[in-house]
């Protein structure tokens, strides 16, 4: 195993982190409200608190692939470099977004926002994977 990969690890966060202002921000319209289950809406009462508490999770999950990229090892990754996306994205659709799903059907979260949060996640974790490529 070679050594965690510390300022991919921050450098992935603050990623991730990013790509949620504008995907959650202008791209998809999610100003202060947000329509969710049975006509409900979400507000964001504390936006800090809500970003406080995302940027830990997102430092959390970067920690998570820091930790996958090296138990496989710079060698490795050097020769089969598309393994930073393989095991990024692969996370993403294989673990992340059913758990989104599943939490949203039982919440009957509209199809809609359900894309709209899993396209964030997989393209966070693929965005996450990207860094690492570009500091490992």
């Amino acid at each position: 195993m070679g050594p965690v990969n510390w300022f991919g690890v921050v450098l992935a966060t603050i990623a991730a982190g990013v790509l949620a202002l504008g995907w959650f921000g202008p791209a998809f319209g999610a100003a202060k409200t947000r329509k969710v289950a049975g006509g409900r809406f979400v507000a964001r009462r504390h936006p800090l608190r809500f970003a406080a508490l995302a940027g830990v999770m997102l430092l959390l999950t970067a920690t998570m692939l820091g930790h996958f990229f090296a138990r496989v090892g710079p060698a490795t990754l050097a020769q089969k470099p598309w393994l930073y996306f393989m095991m990024s994205g692969g996370l993403a659709l294989a673990f992340v977004i059913p758990a989104l799903w599943t939490s949203f059907a039982h919440i009957r979260v509209p199809t809609r926002v359900a894309l709209i949060d899993a396209g964030y996640w997989l393209t966070a974790y693929l965005a996450m994977g990207l860094v690492f490529y570009l500091t490992g």
